[in-house]
């Protein structure tokens, strides 16, 4: 079942100490990128254009001890992009601590919504 887009959710972001950020976006590219084999595709699927989702890969690649992404180079065969054994293991372990927050925060988030101002319309 998919969740509410009304109801609250947190959006995990994480700075590490060189201000190297990773978060939701970064996160989605890479799932989309395992999923399509391709950056473009990926980056079409998130209304991103060609040359930001290559821009993010780029900073993906250099933020960790190896590449998260492995791409080839398009031609009469087509290129295509993998996410690399490190780019799955960070992609897990990114979507673990959302759900673990996600879970330790549900009650704090449920007590926030009820707090709410009910405006009619949701403006």
């Amino acid at each position: 079942m998919a969740p509410d887009p009304d109801d609250p959710r947190l959006r995990i972001r994480i700075v590490f100490g060189d201000g190297a950020v990773m978060g939701p976006g970064k996160a989605d590219l890479l799932e989309r990128i395992g999923r399509c084999g391709s950056i473009a595709g990926a980056g079409r699927e998130m209304g991103m254009s060609y040359k930001r989702a290559w821009e993010l890969v780029g900073t993906l690649n250099a933020m960790f001890a190896g590449p998260l992404v492995d791409s080839t180079r398009g031609g009469t065969g087509g290129g295509g992009a993998a996410l690399t054994d490190l780019g799955r293991a960070v992609l897990g372990q990114y979507r673990a601590l959302e759900a673990e927050a996600a879970a330790g925060g549900a009650a704090r988030l449920a007590e926030l919504q009820a707090a709410r101002r009910d405006i009619p319309g949701g403006k």
